[in-house]
């Protein structure tokens, strides 16, 4: 792991107006990219991760807003049934997985186990084992099948976590995001980023990368997941200008990364 540096500076931040104009911009691109998928027969898979309060909800309401409700879906996993308990893990998740013509936004997915499920050790060391050994070959197989796979993990500060989630408990339309994981939040979050590198260490591979986005800023995190959508789905009436995700906000994942300041601690 690289020693430790200071941290890149963030993107500036984005007037009201000026992200309502760029986010606009955008989803024209994402409807033109949607159109291609459609009539292309296309599958288009995309995993978002990250800590509670990262604003993963936000981000994907954004992604799909403009999009055919027809050909969209998006999977929120909760507690598994007894039923599911009982199942080989990924089996819950492979019912979810787009067919042709179709974008799937999964709001956590079966990284719980990497992540909730191994912090708040509602999995066995065993379990999250052998989940991080077979992921990265399920996902080999979705990518192999013609699925578009993209990973991206909403990184946030400790301090920011903090304020959203003191947020959450004040304002009365955002209460139901609470639970008691949420709570936990901070309490474990060391925890939480020792599982953190340890998923990216193992399940970052060249077929299914992880993008980490830095999220403090809501409104950079959700452009340019979008911008980097964009760049990674082949669609030939897509601007490539706007398709240009910042190196600021999001990048690929290395090793390096997680002592270099980018990813928090």
């Amino acid at each position: 792991m690289a020693s430790k540096t200071r941290p890149a500076p963030p993107a500036p931040k984005l007037g009201k107006h000026h992200y309502a104009r760029e986010l606009r911009r955008l989803q024209i691109e994402l409807v033109k990219l949607h159109r291609h998928v459609i009539a292309g027969g296309r599958k288009v898979l995309v995993i978002l991760e990250g800590r509670d309060a990262a604003g993963k909800d936000g981000t994907i309401k954004r992604i799909a807003e403009h999009l055919s409700p027809r050909e969209v879906r998006v999977v929120a996993p909760g507690k598994p049934s007894d039923r599911e308990e009982t199942e080989w893990y990924f089996q819950r998740f492979a019912v979810h997985l787009p067919a042709a013509q179709e974008i799937v936004l999964f709001n956590r997915s079966w990284y719980n186990r990497a992540g909730v499920e191994y912090v708040m050790k509602f999995c066995t060391r065993a379990e999250h084992e052998a989940f991080l050994e077979s992921v990265p070959g399920f996902e080999r197989m979705l990518v192999r099948s013609g699925i578009h796979l993209l990973k991206y993990y909403l990184d946030i500060s400790r301090p920011e976590q903090a304020r959203r989630l003191k947020e959450r408990r004040r304002d009365p339309l955002k209460q139901w995001k609470l639970s008691p994981v949420d709570e936990a939040a901070q309490e474990h979050w060391s925890d939480y980023s020792r599982a953190r590198d340890q998923m990216f260490l193992r399940s970052h591979t060249r077929e299914a990368p992880w993008m980490v986005v830095r999220a403090d800023d809501k409104h950079q995190a959700r452009l340019n997941v979008i911008r980097d959508i964009l760049a990674r789905v082949p669609a030939p009436d897509v601007s490539r200008k706007l398709a240009r995700p910042d190196a600021r906000v999001v990048r690929e994942f290395t090793e390096p990364l997680l002592g270099s300041g980018w990813v928090a601690r």
